[in-house]
């Protein structure tokens, strides 16, 4: 195939036209690693809510890798030296970042694909892409690791002001029609500037950074953190780990055949290989959903029951609170629904549960948002900014929940 057909354009309704920079992430995006991203949606359950949630991780990435060209266009117009290999291996890292990523993610992280996170998974498709494209994609191995000596460049994929969370802030509330999450990302990308190799925003941004970070708290929690998307997530956790406690107990529960694999089979990050991430590559949402659509029909009432309550979008009843859930007051609810249905104390669990959900929308710990004063100095954007609610943004906030089925109340 000749070059020239490879320079593709994709039309995106928050961007306008997205181009394709060269043949190598033509090939990169071509490859079914990364075309399974259509198949796997952006926010999870999040359309239960937001009707219009239902953009997927391939759009997603490929808006990443948009706002990384103008970002190395603006860093590149002030005098920012970036070799034609660097540039490439920002496009790269950033527009595999999230390859790792399984259907309903945050669901398959803690149940199936127990404690293997998508960030190590994203790295098994980046070095098994690097082997199938000849070693072209070690830089971007490197600079994703942080193992290069350009600070900076990690800085633009994986920070607290990065491509990747000005890309899903201002597509997911383009989406869910939430319109507090609207960030400036083009204004945030023009104040860039880079210091000693690090990533700092000239002074005149500081009003676009702290619009971004008010929109990130927000969006966690009218969007992310909203209580009916976090029960349906809860109640999908339980149904995959219910799915899985069955299948390994010699239970026949009919799905997909990569899907049995992750119920069969306990999985790791060091029994994590080639053929395990090829099985792993060709699981996406409709697996999911399928199976929940057969499960509603199983013997098992704790699995039919759960299965139900998302594909009839009927859910387990969730309260929000500041105060701590203690054992003692789930303990009548899980006594009288044992009863009313004939299972154990235990297997209440299912239907029964507290948690907690934290929102932090700047830390400190974490690598600082640095502003370039006019001086020539650089500090903290909290120091910077004369906005009081900046010192409250950075303040963890921490609320606690209660889930249990309607009928109880």
């Amino acid at each position: 195939m000749s070059q020239i057909n490879k320079l593709k354009i994709f039309n995106d309704p928050i961007y306008g036209f997205i181009t394709i920079p060269n043949a190598l992430i033509y090939d990169l995006i071509q490859h079914p690693y990364f075309q399974r991203l259509r198949r796997i949606s952006q926010m999870g359950l999040s359309y239960l809510v937001y009707p219009g949630a239902n953009h997927t991780r391939f759009h997603h990435a490929l808006g990443c890798m948009h706002l990384m060209q103008k970002a190395v266009d603006a860093l590149r117009f002030k005098g920012i030296l970036i070799s034609q290999e660097e540039e490439n291996a920002l496009y790269i890292a950033i527009l595999l970042h999230d390859i790792g990523h399984g259907p309903f993610s945050h669901a398959m992280e803690r149940s199936i694909v127990e404690d293997v996170h998508h960030e190590a998974i994203s790295l098994l498709f980046m070095n098994q892409l690097n082997v199938e494209f000849k070693g072209q994609l070690t830089l971007a191995i490197q600079v994703f690791k942080g193992e290069y000596d350009r600070k900076f460049m990690l800085q633009l994929i994986s920070s607290q002001l990065d491509m990747d969370r000005m890309d899903y802030l201002k597509r997911d509330s383009f989406y869910s029609g939430v319109s507090e999450g609207n960030v400036n990302s083009e204004r945030l990308i023009q104040m860039m500037n880079v210091v000693d190799d690090v990533l700092v925003i000239e002074e005149k941004g500081i009003y676009s950074v702290e619009k971004f970070l008010m929109s990130r708290r927000l969006m966690y929690w009218q969007v992310y953190l909203h209580k009916t998307s976090l029960v349906a997530e809860l109640i999908l956790t339980k149904i995959l780990k219910r799915a899985k406690e069955l299948t390994q107990k010699g239970v026949h529960l009919p799905c997909s055949a990569p899907l049995s694999f992750f119920m069969e089979n306990k999985v790791t990050i060091d029994t994590f290989d080639t053929s395990t991430l090829d099985l792993f590559a060709q699981l996406d949402d409709f697996d999911i959903i399928s199976a929940l659509k057969s499960w509603q029909k199983q013997d098992d009432f704790i699995l039919s029951s759960l299965s139900k309550m998302i594909v009839n979008r009927d859910l387990l009843k969730i309260k929000l609170t500041s105060e701590k859930v203690t054992v003692e007051e789930l303990q009548p609810l899980k006594e009288r629904f044992a009863l009313e249905h004939n299972i154990s104390l235990l297997e209440t669990n299912y239907f029964i549960f507290k948690g907690k959900i934290k929102n932090q929308a700047y830390s400190k710990e974490a690598e600082p948002i640095r502003i370039l004063n006019k001086d020539k100095t650089i500090e903290d954007v909290v120091d910077a900014s004369d906005q009081l609610n900046l010192k409250s943004l950075s303040k963890l906030v921490t609320k606690y929940y209660i889930c249990f089925p309607k009928q109880l109340l």
